[in-house]
Order: structure tokens, then C-alpha cells, then sequence
């Protein structure tokens, strides 16, 4: 009966082993990783640098600080060994009266990065799909 169970075990581990995918990367990995972060990271403040419709909302805010802070939350919503250290979305956007038109703009932005960076689209809408939600914790009502 022992080896009938260890027989059973073996053939299951083989069967399942068989069928199992191959380790997906992590959407971290999907997005570059530190490096690729980064390049998202400099690329959004490029796009807000030239965008009319949200820049104003930039005029005083340091920009290493919101640079670094952006990373990290970037990097720890994809998965990453990252910890973002800022303050809460409300906390940080409490005076900037940001609109959907606000959000969208920015949005927009980030899409254009992760395209030049040829990020793929399921790596693209996984990372949304995670910022989407901050939206209720940024607007003003």
C-alpha cells in the first residue's frame, strides 16, 4: 500500500509538473524592471513638461522628490522590491483640484511612454487597471 501511494504521488507530480505553465514574469519584469521604471518614470515628466492641460499643476512641486516618490510607487504596485514612501494619493493631491480631464491627460501620457518603451498591452492595462482606482483618492468633487 506504501509504494501504491508513493507510485500515486510520483505519476501526480509528473502529470501536474507536465501541465504546469512556465513562470510568467511579473508585470515588474514586464515593465523593465529598476531600469524600465525609471525610463517610465522620466518619460511621464517629459509628457507632463509638455502637456498645457495638467503642467500647472506641476509649477511647485520638486521635481526630484516627485520623481523618486513616482518610481517607488510604481515600482511597488508592479510587483517590485520597491516601498513607496510618500504620503496617501488624498494626502498628496488634497490642493491641486484635479479633474477627469486632469486624470485622463496624464493617463494619456503614460500610455504614450509605455508605447515608445514597447511595453506590451497586457503590461500596459495591468498597470491602469492598478492606477485606476487612485482616481476617487485624487479628485476633487
Amino acid at each position: 500500500m506504501t509504494q501504491f501511494i508513493a507510485t500515486l504521488v510520483m505519476l501526480c507530480s509528473l502529470l501536474l509538473g507536465g501541465c504546469s505553465q512556465p513562470n510568467k514574469p511579473s508585470l515588474y519584469q514586464q515593465l523593465g524592471g529598476a531600469e524600465g521604471i525609471a525610463a517610465i518614470t522620466d518619460g511621464l515628466l517629459y509628457e507632463i513638461e509638455h502637456d498645457q492641460r495638467i503642467v500647472h499643476h506641476f509649477a511647485d512641486t520638486d521635481i526630484e522628490r516627485f520623481r523618486r516618490l513616482l518610481a517607488e510607487q510604481l515600482c511597488e504596485l508592479s510587483g517590485g522590491p520597491c516601498v513607496y514612501s510618500g504620503g496617501t494619493m488624498q494626502q498628496s493631491h488634497s490642493s491641486f483640484n484635479i479633474s477627469l480631464a486632469d486624470y485622463d491627460a496624464l493617463v494619456d501620457g503614460l500610455i504614450k511612454v509605455m508605447q515608445r518603451q514597447n511595453i506590451s498591452i497586457s503590461a500596459q492595462n495591468q498597470l491602469l487597471a492598478l492606477l485606476a482606482p487612485m482616481y476617487k483618492d485624487i479628485s476633487y468633487r
